[in-house]
């Protein structure tokens, strides 16, 4: 009588470890089959555009592209020599020219005003702002030059004050496109009103906090903006293997590659913004979520307009906006 393939400890490891493989393999597969790829194929050219955190991940990855289509490509960026290499690759393989760097901390009050100042006096026209840049860190506390705390100041109020000080430039050059990276990362936490500036708190819980203040500032921006031809979007990229996880620390980062494999790559990672930037499919509308290049649906909670409008109003006393400045 033959033996069972369950009468060797080897052969059930080895038949255990291979049906994870399979279905590890078929989960990959599926994840790539239903990522979401933008179809137009829309020339961009004499449309100028922001990305901001263009000189790395998906925000390079979403520059290239627009240079590809012929774009004025504005790349706004912190770090401005791994800018100037991405912009140098960019124009190299693209053969547009029309690329440019400006320097843009978004931790920094400072410099987002310094930076909007330089459009504003460069730029007859702005087609479309891609809030990008993203910041995550895991444990280590910090603040900003502000004093807010730096995730936060960063991922939502650099972006309020931005689209602020640049909302009069994207209104002359209607129709024109709001698109704001958020994640799905987002159900995972929630805004604490009575507390926005946390500097307290755990970094790697106000990356998601920071997530949902994206969102409640699209939905309370688009209802704003009504009547204007001026949209506002936001989006979940996907879990991509990007520069926004270098911050993870060890033992943290075993776990971590394992799940990298089933991130996207940057490029699949920029498909969403590409499609709210470029899609005339998503001309006129204004305030919604998408996932994978298509509308999603959110919670009950992050969907609570008088929360998405005190984050608003408490939103513009933590940037310092003066009467002088744009309003919205």
């Amino acid at each position: 009588m033959s033996a069972s393939i369950w009468d060797s400890p080897f052969s059930i490891v080895a038949y255990v470890v291979t049906a994870i493989a399979v279905f590890l393999s078929i989960f990959k597969y599926y994840l790539y089959i239903t990522c979401g790829k933008i179809t137009s194929s829309r020339n961009m050219e004499g449309k100028t555009v922001i990305v901001t955190g263009a000189n790395s991940g998906i925000g390079k990855e979403t520059a290239r592209d627009l240079a590809k289509r012929g774009a004025r490509v504005i790349m706004a960026c912190r770090n401005m020599e791994t800018a100037a290499k991405a912009r140098d690759e960019i124009v190299k393989e693209t053969g547009n020219n029309n690329v440019f760097l400006k320097k843009l901390d978004l931790s920094s009050q400072a410099s987002i005003r310094e930076f909007a100042a330089d459009v504003l006096k460069t730029e007859t026209k702005l087609d479309v702002l891609i809030h990008n840049a993203g910041f995550a860190e895991t444990f280590k506390k910090s603040k900003s030059v502000d004093g807010i705390e730096f995730t936060m100041a960063t991922n939502h109020y650099g972006p309020f004050l931005l689209t602020h000080l640049l909302i009069d430039l994207l209104k002359r050059s209607a129709p024109s496109r709001i698109v704001i990276v958020a994640s799905e990362l987002y159900r995972f936490a929630s805004v604490d009103l009575n507390n926005l500036n946390p500097v307290n708190s755990l970094p790697g819980y106000l990356y998601y906090v920071s997530k949902c203040a994206n969102i409640m500032f699209t939905r309370e921006l688009a209802r704003r903006l009504e009547g204007t031809n001026v949209t506002a979007n936001c989006l979940h990229p996907g879990m991509i293997d990007s520069g926004i996880w270098r911050n993870v620390p060890f033992p943290l980062t075993i776990p971590m590659a394992v799940m990298k494999a089933f991130f996207k790559t940057n490029v699949e990672g920029a498909q969403t913004s590409l499609h709210l930037a470029c899609s005339s499919e998503v001309e006129g509308i204004s305030g919604k979520y998408f996932r994978d290049c298509k509308e999603a649906g959110l919670t009950a909670g992050i969907s609570d307009m008088e929360k998405a409008k005190k984050l608003w109003e408490e939103s513009v006393k933590m940037v310092k906006l003066t009467d002088k400045d744009p309003k919205i």
